[in-house]
């Protein structure tokens, strides 16, 4: 029924298996704590737009051309197959994906909705300046602190923060909505949520989501630690998370306080190899071109044999 399918589900499978592949690399490659945790960050949410990304497709053209020596991962044609043969089978599968995908959109479009309605909910802003030419202001909806927008972002910090930290305090929670800001995190974490409205189904995409939040969380103590200083980052968030000021403090930002402030008051926490980091960096860049190379040797002959 839905034969001529075939090769575009045995493409897929492939890609998402070598997709998994550079997940569970990245895994091991990030473990090490003498990696910083801006590589970390960076290879998470390469990581998380391989997914989404068929670059092994892209180059090959689904498997227009022919390459010496491609061989066909047979349990994978024969699965494709098998499934694009069954037209019941493929109507379910769509369909449950389909629901899934909506679902999900739902389910963003809802934080974004909520963020919206929140920061519309603090009403004016007040003592709005630039800090390297990102607008920060403060907000009397007293969730925060937070960097709002996609492309043109601000630093949004509640009102009573500055009765609460010291100057030093405060200035390295700023130093870490600043890194935030400048990196555009946000549009970022959209980017990667947008892949999972389509991989929702992938646990792998699941993990990735989990580990690039919190790198992306890491990465801004270490900028903040640069600028500031270890002490007055954790004197910032011991305080931000006590019961008294919780209300000061994002949700999903709470939640991790307690890894935040466990790295920052680790010995060495923040000491950096620089060889392991390069080292690192080079051996994510070969995974991440092998699992394309991979892709493009198992399906540049790939049409699905139909016995």
């Amino acid at each position: 029924m839905g034969e001529h399918l075939a090769p575009a589900a045995y493409f897929l499978e492939v890609h998402l298996l070598c997709a998994s592949l550079v997940c569970l690399g990245a895994w091991l490659l990030s473990s090490p704590r003498a990696v910083s945790a801006t590589t970390k960050y960076w290879i998470w949410l390469l990581v998380s737009l391989n997914f989404a990304l068929p670059l092994g497709g892209l180059i090959d053209r689904f498997g227009a051309a022919e390459i010496a020596g491609a061989s066909q991962l047979n349990l994978l044609a024969a699965s494709a197959l098998g499934i694009a043969r069954h037209g019941t089978a493929l109507t379910t599968l769509l369909g449950v994906w389909l629901l899934g995908t909506v679902a999900m959109a739902v389910r963003l479009w809802r934080r974004l909705r909520a963020e919206r309605d929140e920061g519309a909910a603090g009403g004016a802003r007040r003592g709005k300046y630039q800090l390297q030419g990102i607008a920060v202001c403060f907000s009397g909806a007293r969730t925060g602190p937070l960097v709002e927008g996609l492309i043109r972002t601000r630093i949004c910090l509640p009102e009573g923060i500055e009765s609460l930290l010291s100057a030093q305090e405060f200035e390295a929670v700023l130093r870490h909505e600043l890194t935030h800001a400048k990196r555009r995190d946000n549009l970022l974490r959209l980017a990667h949520e947008l892949v999972l409205c389509l991989l929702w189904f992938h646990p792998l995409l699941w993990l990735s989501g989990a580990r690039l939040a919190l790198y992306r969380e890491l990465s801004c103590d270490d900028a903040a630690v640069r600028a500031a200083s270890r002490s007055h980052l954790v004197a910032a968030l011991a305080k931000l998370a006590s019961p008294e000021s919780a209300s000061l403090l994002r949700a999903a930002a709470a939640s991790q306080v307690g890894q935040r402030l466990q790295r920052l008051m680790a010995p060495q926490a923040l000491e950096v190899s620089g060889a392991l980091n390069a080292l690192t960096v080079a051996a994510f860049a070969v995974l991440l071109l092998g699992s394309i190379g991979l892709t493009i040797a198992h399906t540049a002959c790939c049409l699905v044999p139909g016995p």
